[in-house]
C-alpha cells in the first residue's frame, strides 16, 4: 500500500512538472514581433506619455467649464444698535444679506478654451504616438543588429571549423613531405583571430541583448532566444516616393502634433482677441429681516478693459507664437520628408545590394575557394592562396547579411517616418 501511494505521488510530481515546462512561456527574441508586444505594454518611457496623453484629454472638460459660483452672507447691524451684545445668529441681527454670484465670460471663450486644450489633448496624443514610433524603431533596429551579429558568430564558427579541416590538410602534407611547415602554422594563426573575433562577438550580442531587455522592460540580464528571421522587404511598387510623402503627412505623429500645435496656436491669437470684451458677474441676493426674507437684490459686474497696452501686447505674442508654430510645422515636415527620400534610397540601395551578392558575388566567392582549395592539395596553389579564397567567400557572406540587416533598419526608419508599418 504504501509502495502504490508513493508511486502515485511520484507520477502526480513528474506530471506536474511535465505540465510547468510545457506551460512555460518561450523567451521572446525569435521574431521582432514578440519583442514589439512586449515594449508596448511594458515600456515605462511609452506609459508616462500615454498617461499624460490621457491627462491632457481630461483637461477639455475643465477648460470649458464655468468657474465656481460664489456664495456671501453679509450679517448686518450684529448689535442691533448697541443694544445686545455682537451676534451671529441671523435671526437676530438687524439683516442678513444672501448673495450668490457666478462669473461669465465673454460669448465664445468658453468654446474657444475647450478647442485650445482639445488641440493640446491631440498634440499630446500624437507625441505619444511619435513615442511608440521611436521606440518600435529602436527595437527593429537593435533586433537586426541582433541578427546580425548572430549570424555574424555562426558564419565565424564555421570558418572556425573550417581553417581546423585546413590546418590538417596542411599537417598531413607536410608530413608528407608536399608541403610547408608554415602552412599549418598560419592556419594555426587564422583560427587564434577568428577565436578571437568570437569573443568580441559574444560582447557585442551581450550589449544588443541589455539593450533590447532594457527597451521592453526585462531585466538586462534576462534570457532572449536567438533571433531567427527578418521581416520581408517591402517590394518596389510600395516604395513610390509620391505615394510614402502622401502617407507620411497624413499618418505621421509629429507632424499632426505640430499641426495641432498651429491650431491651438490660431485659437490662442482668437481668445487673445476676444480679451478686448469685458467678463461679466451676475448675482441675486435675498435680504433676510429677522426671520424672514423681505428684500431681493439682482447684482451686474463687468470689468473695464481700459487697460490697451497689455492686451496689444497678449496679441502680438499669440500672434509670434502662431507664427512660430507654423515654422515648427514647416521644418519638422521638411525633415521627415528628407529622410523618407534617404531612407527610401539606402532601402533600395541594401535590397540591391543583397541580390547582387545573392546571385553573383557567393557564388563566385565558393567557386574560387573550392578551385583553391582542390589547387592546394593538387600542389598547384600555394597555401596563401587558398586563404585569400577563404577571406573573400568570407567576406562575401559577411556584406550578405550586413546588407539584410541594413534593409531591416532602412525599413523601420521608414515605417517610424510613416507612423505605420509597410
Amino acid at each position: 500500500m504504501q509502495y502504490a501511494l508513493r508511486a502515485c505521488t511520484l507520477a502526480v510530481v513528474l506530471a506536474s512538472a511535465v505540465s510547468a515546462a510545457h506551460g512555460a512561456d518561450p523567451a521572446p527574441g525569435a521574431s521582432v514581433d514578440s519583442l514589439l508586444q512586449l515594449a508596448k505594454f511594458a515600456n515605462p518611457e511609452y506609459a508616462a506619455m500615454r498617461h499624460e496623453a490621457d491627462a491632457a484629454g481630461e483637461r477639455v472638460t475643465a477648460a470649458g467649464a464655468l468657474p465656481d459660483p460664489r456664495l456671501r452672507v453679509e450679517l448686518q447691524d450684529i448689535t442691533m444698535g448697541g443694544e445686545q451684545n455682537p451676534t451671529l445668529s441671523p435671526n437676530r441681527v438687524g439683516a442678513t444679506k444672501y448673495q450668490l454670484m457666478q462669473d461669465l465670460p465673454w460669448l465664445g471663450k468658453r468654446d474657444l478654451r475647450r478647442e485650445i486644450a482639445a488641440l493640446e489633448a491631440q498634440g499630446a496624443s500624437g507625441r505619444a504616438g511619435g513615442t511608440w514610433l521611436e521606440l518600435a524603431a529602436r527595437v527593429k533596429t537593435t533586433y537586426a543588429q541582433t541578427y546580425y551579429l548572430h549570424r555574424n558568430e555562426q558564419l565565424t564558427r564555421e570558418i572556425l571549423y573550417l581553417m581546423t579541416r585546413l590546418e590538417q590538410v596542411a599537417r598531413a602534407r607536410y608530413a608528407g613531405g608536399l608541403g610547408a611547415q608554415q602552412d599549418a602554422i598560419r592556419a594555426q594563426v587564422e583560427q587564434t583571430n577568428l577565436k578571437t573575433e568570437l569573443i568580441a562577438l559574444e560582447s557585442e550580442m551581450h550589449h544588443m541583448h541589455a539593450r533590447l531587455n532594457v527597451l521592453t522592460a526585462r531585466p538586462s540580464g534576462a534570457a532572449l532566444a536567438d533571433p531567427q528571421e527578418l521581416r520581408p522587404l517591402p517590394t518596389p511598387a510600395k516604395l513610390d516616393q509620391a505615394a510614402l510623402e502622401q502617407r507620411l503627412r497624413a499618418r505621421n505623429p509629429q507632424l499632426m502634433a505640430e499641426d495641432a500645435r498651429t491650431r491651438a496656436a490660431e485659437k490662442s491669437r482668437e481668445l487673445a482677441y476676444k480679451n478686448r470684451y469685458p467678463d461679466f458677474s451676475v448675482g441675486i441676493a435675498p435680504m433676510q429681516s429677522r426671520g424672514a426674507i423681505r428684500e431681493w437684490e439682482l447684482m451686474v459686474e463687468l470689468n473695464i478693459p481700459l487697460q490697451q497696452a497689455p492686451r496689444r501686447a497678449q496679441e502680438r505674442e499669440a500672434q509670434a507664437m502662431l507664427s512660430a508654430a507654423q515654422s515648427r510645422k514647416d521644418a519638422a515636415t521638411n525633415q521627415a520628408l528628407a529622410d523618407l527620400a534617404e531612407s527610401v534610397s539606402a532601402l533600395d540601395a541594401a535590397r540591391r545590394t543583397e541580390r547582387q551578392i545573392s546571385d553573383n558575388l557567393l557564388p563566385q566567392a565558393e567557386v574560387s575557394y573550392q578551385s583553391a582549395l582542390a589547387g592546394y592539395e593538387n600542389g598547384k596553389v600555394d597555401f596563401a592562396t587558398l586563404l585569400d579564397a577563404q577571406r573573400q567567400i568570407r567576406m562575401a557572406r559577411q556584406s550578405h547579411i550586413k546588407a539584410q540587416a541594413e534593409g531591416q533598419i532602412r525599413l523601420a526608419e521608414i515605417e517610424r517616418l510613416l507612423g505605420e508599418d509597410l
